[in-house]
């Protein structure tokens, strides 16, 4: 670590105490802000935010520290609860020339991530308790933050039958999402019947809304960019109906349904109709569908290629007010890594999608916070607060997730939010580097990441 002030642009560096430790390591977090607010000293100690004291009050001989703890400069840095993605493809087991659990969860370290949701449309598929308890496994050896996997909704992904449902829930890794991402559950019944077998202990299933049928051979957003272009359209209603179809289902089963990465504005008004019926439906949008819009897709530049397709300006305009609102409840990345030769190839036969965990807090602020949507506190609870309850992560878990406040567990990031920086893919912890935003500046950068007091990320590098 770099000694400093720790200020806007500069590094955040330990002035005092000893190296950086395991999870038995104190920091004192000097003149820090937590949640944007006021600057403050914060302890963490035994893997615990411990006290706050005033700002400038806690130096390295400070009274009452435990021995051997670090002053961390952190002036200027706004303090946040560590953030949760409810929506991350590590492609690990079968895909891990695009990407493995020891470097997505690095990416996620990096982007202030604490926890990751991992998909299950890996090789083998996670439908059965062995492998979600593998990719469990992987998370824990990697260190860098917690894997939760997600588990199948049918066997194979294939929409015939239900997987492992409860064997999963009940494995090791203890499985509370379930989704075929990737693949809409387009299956009344089998959706019926998995909304009913999740009610059994409280899980959620997530889905991909795109009805098939209406989406067959399609290449964009439907819409007059893809009319110019001569592509194939993928029309808004094959998410919007499926959304329809599985909130009546959720509220006539009474059952907890997720809708993954909403894009249209029609998306939006039946999720809000949805929560005023009282049903319990939640719903993410992912960074990009907060930033870009399908007129990028006139460069035929196949990283801008992602299911469901970017779309027009007016839903983008819909889905920021909607995540504002709390119509649509967190931030979700959708982290799709691919490897070279599927990503840069022709439009049509390239695969769909995009990394996102390294640059999702940027693009948050770019489109949310800055044009004061959202402040700090709504940030945290859109990605942090919601998906952690969302996903049903383990009490107290949850709870510190909601609060930075004495008590509960140290897992925190610091950002600054001053910097604009120009993303480089090459430079990207991602085994890929299908980045829409390469060239791009997008402002704040993370300067630390704690997990249970654990640090993974100090002045902006993995540890």
């Amino acid at each position: 670590m770099t000694a400093g002030a720790g200020g806007a642009g500069g590094p955040v560096g330990p002035v005092g105490g000893t190296a950086a430790g395991g999870s038995g390591q104190s920091w004192v977090l000097s003149r820090v802000r937590p949640l944007g607010g006021d600057p403050v000293d914060v302890l963490l100690t035994d893997g615990v935010v411990a006290a706050w004291r005033p700002a400038g009050s806690t130096g390295p001989d400070s009274e009452g520290l435990p021995a051997g703890t670090t002053i961390l400069a952190a002036e200027g840095l706004i303090m946040l609860p560590g953030l949760v993605d409810l929506h991350t493809h590590l492609r690990e087991p079968g895909r891990e020339d695009a990407e493995t659990v020891e470097s997505g969860t690095r990416a996620a370290a990096l982007g202030g991530y604490t926890t990751v949701f991992a998909m299950a449309n890996t090789n083998p598929v996670a439908d059965t308790a062995g492998v979600v308890e593998q990719v469990w496994r992987l998370g824990l050896d990697a260190g860098h933050c917690d894997v939760r996997p997600v588990g199948a909704v049918t066997v194979g992904l294939a929409g015939e039958r239900l997987a492992e449902l409860g064997a999963m829930a009940t494995s090791a890794a203890e499985v509370r999402v379930f989704s075929d991402d990737g693949h809409c559950v387009s299956d009344a019944l089998l959706m019926r019947r998995a909304l009913e077998y999740v009610k059994a202990f409280d899980g959620v299933i997530a889905q991909h809304a795109e009805e098939p049928r209406l989406t067959a051979g399609a290449q964009m957003n439907e819409g007059v960019v893809a009319a110019r272009l001569g592509l194939p359209g993928w029309p808004a209603v094959a998410e919007e109906a499926i959304i329809a179809r599985d909130a009546l289902l959720a509220g006539h089963v009474d059952s907890r349904l997720h809708v993954c990465h909403v894009s249209t504005a029609g998306s939006v008004e039946l999720i809000r109709w949805a929560k005023a019926k009282g049903w319990q439906v939640t719903a993410e949008v992912t960074p990009h569908h907060l930033l870009l819009t399908d007129d990028l897709i006139s460069s035929y530049d196949p990283v801008y290629k992602v299911n469901p397709p970017l779309r027009t300006a007016a839903d983008v305009a819909a889905l920021r007010a909607g995540l504002a609102d709390g119509t649509i409840d967190c931030v979700a990345t959708d982290h799709a890594p691919h490897a070279l030769e599927d990503k840069e190839t022709e439009w049509a036969a390239a695969r769909p999608g995009m990394l996102g965990l390294e640059t999702a807090l940027s693009v948050v602020m770019e489109t949310m916070v800055i044009p004061g949507h959202l402040d700090w506190v709504g940030v945290a609870d859109r990605m942090a607060l919601a998906p952690a309850r969302i996903g049903g992560l383990p009490r107290p878990a949850a709870e510190g997730w909601s609060s930075i406040a004495v008590g509960a567990p140290a897992t925190v990031t610091l950002l600054d939010p001053s910097p604009w920086r120009v993303v480089e893919a090459d430079t990207l912890a991602s085994r890929s580097r299908n980045t829409p935003y390469a060239g791009r500046s997008l402002p704040g950068a993370i300067r630390a990441t704690f997990l249970r007091g654990r640090p993974t990320v100090l002045d902006g590098k993995v540890v």
